[in-house]
């Protein structure tokens, strides 16, 4: 577990874990983003991705931009 992760879960400053807290989403949140880049340069579907993330099709869709944003991306 990181540092970040374990002052999570640490019982002492409720102010730092949340500010702990909030940076680990921002960090999952990228590091999502790049995964979802790259299995869609795979060849994964947006079907598939969904599955392995636990959402609707829909919801990743909407989130990672489809055809458009896909276009733009190098």
């Amino acid at each position: 577990m990181s540092a970040l992760a374990q002052s999570v879960d640490d019982d002492g400053d409720v102010v730092a874990a949340l500010h702990a807290l909030s940076e680990l989403r921002r960090q999952a949140d990228r590091r999502e983003a790049m995964l979802v880049r790259r299995a869609r340069a795979r060849g994964l579907t947006w079907a598939e991705i969904a599955v392995l993330l636990g959402v609707s099709k829909q919801a990743v869709h909407k989130k990672y931009g489809g055809s458009r944003r896909e276009a733009r991306t190098p």
